[in-house]
């Protein structure tokens, strides 16, 4: 990757730290910029009292309070009293009233043993009614003796002593019996007096002597009690129950608040004024909101590229790709957010989602790739909400990531751009799925109008971001001189000029390079270098040489080799000037930086021995600098093994018939002398990676030079087989 002029300039007066911070602050006021209009709060012109001019509805989900509060008082008061069930009160109340009664027969038995009528239970004239009176009270139960004091007069009292003992126990048997009926159908504390009611309305239907009936009347309300009692704390458990599973009232996003021209109450008018939509509100929130979230993006970028295990140069190339890859992004979405405000329904859909992340893909590679699809998706979110302030679409947000992820995975391979548009076409598939996914879900009822508008939305979304990405590819290769895979696959085709004119006017050389490039294609793949870009650098290495083919001995077909007719010296400015003017045609036809070095640096700075020798032979005075190409060394691995494999191609077709020990020993004795010459010093290629390169360079040639069956010669056409 190449850097932009205009950067190379002003990263010359800037440190690389300081050069790398003033990018991450200009992206962050960029993406703060783009997205501030998204979060500005979106007010109404309204006055508490006036008729609402539309229907304003909820820019996000949020708790209507007071309304929680009502349904929680409205679920406490539907909780019903708890009450308890006294254990034998029936009982209790039915032994009373038997015990009053045996008193009253106690009481007159005495009163006729003292007069000495004992057969006799009436009153004797003789024995004061009064003195009974006193001896009953003196014999009434002790637990309720002031209850029934209280409660019966001394007029009841005495016609219960004048009562005869069989309406005595008649009235005992009739009070007990309506007195058992109502107790055992439950009397409340607060249903008391209720219960004595129907108990003095059951026992007048009944006849007694006299005044009994009052009598009667008198000892069932004393006996009867309650027999369930109000329970304080069970009934408070079960409403703090109740309150606690009453739901909030929730206004979901884009609910009605106020209805077109209702009027604008206090409650309602607290609930805008509390979601920021009045224009008398004024919040920094949503501000310092995006300010984070540009924080965190920043961030990420910043540890992301940070760790990046590259040198700081491409780190910075790769920070400004990405940058405005991102900016583009970001203004795309924008545009698409200002057509959805022509109220087009769900256009945010339409959105190229996929383009961020393939070309990244193409360009960088797959882990910067899916980042900005992670980044651009959290964008989306906040650019297509459609509200007001405060509030995201994670729907558009699970769409963004799906389909930029998709664009990714489905491009498997970047080395067609019939690819990308066939990725394309896989990305809409997953967008309507996405889309079907999201509908669905949702539960909302479309129409078949609305179904296909969706349909179109997701297909154009995938297509347009194939389109999108073929167009800008071209730019940011050119603007950043990047050798991308699809490029190298157009460079590596037979019909550009330079190899057209190396195939015409150098078949050997061709030859030569392609066999070349085979080695030093697998060579690279072994070690994880970049073997397409070795395939092509070999195809143009040797592209010099069709200046002058006939000097170089692949093209010497059938004819004398023109160096036995001049000097060492002029043969030695032949061959070596092969380097240099390959690199010149190359620059010339534009051809990207990377095979320029290739060609410049496979030869390095080695001897050209024959001929060096050659003039020492010949008694001349010559320096061994002057016999060596001018360079550079070979700078990365591509070139170091383009370099290796262009001296063992060359050597071992000059052996007849090579064996697989002849082709290992030349390999090892051609990767050593370069090692002792210094020619890999100024790479990155380790001693462990030499050795597995001679090992491919071995197991290749000898794919191609294998043993072959020597097949024998047809006999005269007149003798029989």
């Amino acid at each position: 990757m190449q850097t932009h002029p205009f950067l190379l300039k002003i990263r010359s007066f800037l440190s690389y730290r300081l050069f790398t911070n003033l990018l991450f602050v200009l992206l962050g006021i960029i993406v703060f910029g783009v997205l501030f209009g998204n979060v500005k709060p979106k007010t109404l012109d309204i006055n508490l009292y006036e008729e609402a001019p539309t229907t304003i509805r909820a820019p996000k989900k949020f708790v209507d309070d007071e309304a929680t509060e009502k349904k929680k008082e409205e679920a406490k008061a539907e909780v019903a009293n708890v009450y308890t069930t006294k254990e034998g009160a029936v009982d209790n109340s039915i032994s009373l009233l038997r015990s009053l009664i045996e008193s009253v027969n106690e009481v007159k038995k005495e009163s006729s043993a003292q007069a000495g009528e004992e057969d006799d239970l009436k009153p004797s004239q003789n024995t004061d009614i009064n003195d009974q009176l006193k001896l009953l009270k003196a014999k009434l139960p002790k637990d309720k003796n002031n209850n029934i004091t209280n409660s019966l007069s001394d007029d009841v009292l005495k016609i219960l002593l004048v009562a005869s003992e069989d309406d005595l126990s008649r009235l005992e048997t009739i009070v007990s019996t309506q007195m058992k009926i109502i107790m055992e159908n439950g009397v409340k504390e607060e249903e008391l007096n209720e219960a004595k009611l129907n108990l003095e309305q059951r026992i007048t239907n009944y006849s007694f002597e006299g005044d009994l009936s009052t009598a009667a009347v008198k000892l069932g309300k004393v006996a009867l009690e309650p027999t369930l009692y109000y329970d304080a704390d069970k009934t408070d458990e079960l409403k703090k129950l109740a309150e606690a599973n009453v739901q909030k009232v929730e206004i979901i996003e884009g609910g009605v608040i106020v209805e077109d021209g209702e009027l604008i109450t206090s409650k309602k008018y607290s609930i805008l004024k509390s979601l920021g939509m009045v224009e008398n509100t004024f919040s920094f929130r949503p501000y310092i909101g995006l300010a984070l979230f540009v924080l965190v993006v920043i961030s990420s970028l910043y540890y992301f590229f940070y760790t990046l295990e590259v040198t700081e140069e491409r780190k910075q190339n790769y920070l400004i790709l990405t940058s405005i890859v991102f900016v583009i992004s970001l203004l795309i979405m924008k545009i698409v957010g200002l057509i959805e405000q022509l109220e087009i329904n769900d256009i945010a859909f339409i959105f190229p989602a996929a383009f961020t992340g393939m070309i990244l893909r193409i360009l960088l590679n797959e882990r910067i790739a899916m980042m900005m699809v992670f980044i651009l998706s959290a964008c989306s979110s906040i650019v297509f909400h459609q509200q007001f302030s405060g509030s995201i679409d994670i729907e558009i947000a699970i769409y963004t990531l799906f389909s930029g992820v998709s664009g990714i995975l489905f491009l498997v391979s970047r080395n067609q751009r019939s690819n990308i548009l066939r990725a394309g076409i896989y990305v809409a598939l997953v967008n309507i799925l996405i889309l079907g996914f999201l509908i669905l879900l949702s539960g909302t009822t479309y129409s078949n109008s609305e179904y296909v508008y969706y349909l179109v939305f997701a297909l154009v979304s995938g297509i347009s971001s194939s389109i999108l990405t073929i167009g800008f590819l071209p730019f940011f290769e050119a603007g950043f001189g990047i050798l991308s895979s699809m490029r190298l696959v157009e460079l590596s085709s037979p019909t550009q000029p330079l190899l057209k004119k190396l195939l015409t006017d150098a078949p050997g050389t061709y030859h030569h390079s392609v066999m070349v490039a085979n080695l030093a294609e697998s060579a690279c793949e072994s070690i994880g270098a970049n073997g397409l870009l070795a395939r092509v650098g070999c195809y143009y290495h040797d592209v010099g040489k069709s200046k002058r083919p006939h000097f170089f001995i692949e093209n010497q077909l059938n004819m004398e080799n023109p160096h036995d007719r001049v000097s060492p010296e002029t043969s030695r400015d032949v061959i070596i000037s092969h380097a240099s003017d390959g690199a010149d045609m190359l620059r010339k036809h534009k051809l990207p930086k990377e095979i320029v070095d290739i060609a410049e640096q496979h030869h390095g700075t080695t001897l050209l021995k024959f001929f060096y020798y050659k003039a020492k032979e010949q008694g001349k005075d010559v320096k061994e600098e002057d016999y060596r190409y001018p360079g550079p060394k070979p700078q990365t691995r591509e070139a170091a093994i383009i370099s290796i494999a262009d001296s063992v191609e060359a050597a071992v077709r000059s052996k007849k018939s090579p064996t697989q020990g002849e082709i290992q020993q030349l390999v090892h004795s051609i990767v050593q002398d370069r090692l002792q010459d210094g020619q890999f010093n100024e790479c990155d290629i380790s001693l462990k990676q030499l050795e597995t390169v001679k090992k491919s360079l071995c197991e290749t040639l000898n794919g191609i030079f294998h043993p072959r069956i020597e097949y024998p010669e047809l006999k005269a056409k007149g003798e029989k087989a």
